[in-house]
């Protein structure tokens, strides 16, 4: 059985991650109007993704005998001044996200929840793997700087990202 305090943390965690799915969906809006395709392609299926991991927390919290309490979700953002204050946001809020994770990584540590633990692993080695993808663009942002054809390369070059995985709903993988 879910202890409560994880339980909440849980449904907290939850609303982070429908929250990001929110937040990357309104960036990809905006570069689409921006015409930058590609990076509106990415966008969209980093917002996929988040909303994957909050069905894999709400699937949890269930098979532990949890319950689901939804949130509201708050607006996100919906303008930037460029590609480069995009990303940037996205890395702030990633390490945010790694955050929310290692606290409740830690919490189940201390309750000594080890189902919990486990399950958290995936994510913990996920937000890894998201900060080091957004700090990789930044660092090509930077590289190409003013010149719009390296800029239109990056977009194509992210344009070919694969669509986020599938999922059956009460079968979180």
């Amino acid at each position: 059985m879910l202890k409560k305090n994880l339980e909440e943390a849980l449904n907290k965690q939850i609303n982070e991650e429908y929250y990001s799915s929110y937040l990357y969906l309104s960036m990809s809006a905006y570069l689409q109007t921006i015409n930058l395709t590609g990076f509106a392609n990415w966008m969209k299926i980093q917002s996929q993704e988040e909303y994957i991991h909050a069905i894999k927390i709400y699937d949890y919290v269930i098979q532990t005998g949890g319950n689901v309490n939804l949130m509201e979700i708050k607006a996100p953002k919906t303008s930037w001044k460029n590609v480069e204050e995009i990303m940037q946001d996205t890395l702030g809020h990633e390490y945010f996200i790694t955050e929310c994770i290692n606290n409740i990584a830690s919490l189940a540590t201390q309750e000594k929840d080890h189902a919990t633990m486990s399950f958290l692993k995936w994510f913990i080695d996920e937000q890894v793997e998201e900060v080091a993808t957004a700090e990789q663009i930044i660092r090509e942002i930077k590289m190409v700087g003013d010149n719009l054809t390296g800029l239109l390369m990056l977009d194509r070059e992210l344009k070919a990202r694969p669509a986020a995985i599938t999922f059956n709903v009460g079968m979180a993988k």
